[in-house]
């Protein structure tokens, strides 16, 4: 977006600036997660061509950017009254209005930007996006899987361009969060090359070398290695890498297909291809085995599938199974607030 110059810092104080509010409520369009005013949080707004920039009392300068990510992941992030799509439709959209403040606020101090940008980004990985759903349904509905990664993509940019922007030593958590990019685009060789491009110092932190192996197990289609790597990721890294787990997965398969398949069929235990690919149980190795055509057979406790050669299909997206072994278990009581913001302790040993 062409800015065409520099904005003074914003002086709102305040998670929506009171003139938005004001309206929003005489319009009743306050957010069932904004009931009380007070709590109500600045909507994003597509900037409109030749419409006139906000003046610096609608903008939230960084502090109070950031005090607003502080709140979504304390106190909204987590709600379970409200369904959870809601919720992830709420806190995506405030986000990205959080980004477009920053962006509206180019002298703002780089590290100052990119606390906001590192924070935001790690709440958005720890709301997954809002499903699809009716186009006229309130903000973030309707969004399908495209426009949610062009999101992700977009908060990326925003933050690696802030690091582009300022000396390195500015920004001392900018290895881990390269290293998300990294794990966001497993198998990406844009993505690999703009990491190598990095100062060998940046590029030799623990978290650059941990992604960069996991990105050459998933490149190798290492199933055994890739697994045992993503097990030991912590919390946010494995938020990171999640969507590619499914993928991973129904590749895995297919190989042990190749590999297993006999005109009569082949049988292989679940619990073993279960501990094989991460999964939580052999209950979901079996609904990944059904959904590819495999049959599963044995008794209950010791089932296994059975490779027959030509059996296995596939037929739309992999199935969207539960990830509690590979990333929920990870959290293990950790404050999502002090996760989102930097001020945890250090990650538990796996």
């Amino acid at each position: 977006m062409a800015l065409g110059g520099a904005l003074p810092l914003g002086t709102c104080p305040d998670l929506n600036p009171e003139a938005e509010r004001a309206a929003r409520e005489r319009q009743r369009r306050l957010h069932r997660l904004e009931a009380a005013p007070a709590r109500a949080v600045k909507e994003y707004a597509r900037p409109a061509a030749g419409k006139a920039r906000p003046p610096p009392s609608q903008l939230r300068p960084p502090r109070v950017l950031l005090a607003t990510v502080r709140y979504l992941a304390a106190d909204v992030a987590g709600r379970a009254d409200v369904p959870r799509a809601d919720v992830a439709a709420f806190v995506w959209d405030r986000l990205r209005a959080v980004r477009l403040d920053l962006l509206l606020q180019p002298s703002a101090p780089p590290r100052d930007a990119a606390a906001v940008l590192e924070a935001a980004l790690a709440c958005q990985l720890c709301v997954p996006g809002p499903p699809g759903g009716d186009p006229g349904g309130g903000c973030g509905a309707g969004l399908d899987p495209q426009l949610l990664h062009a999101q992700m993509e977009e908060a990326f940019g925003s933050l690696r361009r802030c690091y582009a922007d300022s000396p390195e030593e500015a920004h001392p958590r900018q290895g881990f969060f390269q290293s998300l990019f990294l794990l966001y685009n497993l198998g990406s060789g844009e993505a690999l090359r703009q990491v190598l491009l990095l100062p060998p110092g940046l590029r030799s932190c623990p978290a650059l070398r941990r992604a960069l192996a996991v990105d050459a197990a998933f490149r190798e289609a290492n199933a055994g290695r890739l697994f045992r790597l993503l097990g030991a990721l912590p919390y946010l890294p494995s938020r990171a890498a999640q969507r590619h787990v499914g993928p991973a997965r129904r590749r895995a398969l297919a190989a042990l297909a190749r590999a297993l398949g006999t005109p009569r069929g082949q049988t292989f235990p679940l619990r073993r291809l279960a501990r094989l690919l991460a999964m939580d149980s052999a209950a979901q190795a079996a609904a990944l085995c059904r959904a590819h055509g495999l049959a599963v057979e044995g008794e209950p406790g010791a089932e296994s599938a059975v490779f027959v050669r030509g059996g296995y299909r596939e037929a739309g997206p992999p199935p969207a199974l539960p990830c509690a072994l590979l990333v929920e278990s990870k959290l293990r009581g950790r404050s999502l607030e002090r996760l989102v913001m930097g001020e945890t302790l250090p990650e538990p040993r796996q």
